[in-house]
């Protein structure tokens, strides 16, 4: 048995956004000035954002399965934030983006994470999800129908 078949590296894209909206953000596309508290709630979500991702990848690695989307799994995880959402690393690198628009009012952080969003929530999120079912069907099934995909929806 083998992983789901993902085309690209979800870890490797968010940092190459990151990278690029840094870059092409800061010394080429204006600011979009907000307002001070606006910059306070994007440094908090930051800090959320780093625990959601923190506390997901812990997880995985105290059930002793590879994060990676491409790896074999042995099991559902569905304890600790893995109860609240089915994807919350993935949904860590959105929030992570969004929140750096935020606090650095670099419009291309925004972007990112939209883009970001659709590319998870249309083509990796579905295939690890077709694989899991097909692995795991009713155990699966039933996780999905407990569990939000992203937390609210």
């Amino acid at each position: 048995m083998s992983g789901p078949n993902i085309k690209g590296n979800p870890l490797k894209i968010f940092v190459l956004l990151l990278v690029l909206s840094y870059f092409v953000g800061e010394f080429l596309i204006p600011k979009y000035p907000l307002i001070d508290f606006i910059n306070l709630f994007g440094f908090l979500g930051l800090i959320i954002s780093i625990g959601i991702f923190i506390s997901g990848f812990k997880l995985f690695k105290s059930y002793k399965e590879d994060p990676l989307p491409t790896s074999d799994t042995k099991r559902i995880i569905k304890t600790g934030i893995f109860a609240y959402t089915r994807n919350p690393i993935y949904l860590a690198f959105i929030l992570f983006h969004l929140f750096m628009f935020l606090v650095f009012e670099n419009v291309l952080y925004f972007i990112s994470s939209v883009g970001l969003s659709i590319w998870l929530h249309n083509w990796i999120v579905p295939a690890e999800e077709a694989y899991l079912r097909k692995n795991f069907s009713n155990e699966y099934d039933s996780y999905m129908n407990n569990v939000n995909r992203w937390i609210f929806f």
